[in-house]
């Protein structure tokens, strides 16, 4: 998990700088950070910013399948919602959306990175399950790339930042796709996608 989720902040990472939007980490290698040192370091980059988002990355366990995205109570599902949707057009299964409370007291966020991160908009992405029984695990480990940039895009579509083309835009053609079946993989129309590539027809 915890290769997985560093490849995937480091592939975000990449994007976002080359897009030219403000993004700093929380780690850069395979270091194990204790709770209150994972929230003080987002403190000391950030303060108290609400127009800071902050993505946690995760892979879950426990034998579902599919994705999921928890949200602070202190903030609305839009961001979530837009996430869950563009991981779906990447190719994997949506579960739910969600906010999570604190037994002990439900005015409070159950996961620290939401309960302790002041006005900040963190969401924590689960992108699957590592012990599924169904696809995730081959997805996790083949295509973390691609998840990773359906995340990419969901903050471009909610900031309104204009999104550049990265290497996972490249797609060679295989014998038996058609238009609609590239188009429908990138959550793209085929006008769209003609367009991109200069296409007078749909051959």
């Amino acid at each position: 998990e915890k290769n997985l989720n560093l490849q995937a902040t480091l592939y975000m990472y990449d994007r976002f700088k080359n897009l030219g939007i403000p993004v700093k980490l929380t780690r850069e290698t395979d270091e194990y950070l204790p709770k209150t040192e994972r929230v003080n370091r987002v403190k000391e980059l950030y303060n108290d910013d609400p127009n800071v988002i902050l993505i946690s990355n995760h892979i879950n366990a426990g034998g579902g399948d599919g994705a999921e995205v928890i949200y602070a109570l202190r903030n609305d599902d839009t961001l979530s919602k837009i996430i869950l949707n563009n991981l779906e057009k990447a190719g994997q299964n949506p579960r739910k959306v969600y906010q999570r409370r604190l037994p002990s007291n439900t005015a409070k966020d159950y996961y620290f990175i939401h309960r302790n991160t002041g006005n900040t908009e963190p969401v924590i992405v689960e992108y699957g399950f590592l012990d599924s029984s169904k696809d995730d695990v081959n997805q996790l480990k083949n295509n973390y790339r691609n998840l990773s940039e359906a995340v990419v895009r969901a903050v471009l579509e909610y900031t309104g930042y204009e999104n550049q083309p990265s290497n996972t835009d490249l797609y060679v053609v295989k014998k038996g796709d058609s238009l609609w079946s590239i188009a429908k993989k990138y959550g793209i129309s085929v006008d769209e996608l003609k367009s991109l590539n200069n296409l007078n027809n749909n051959s």
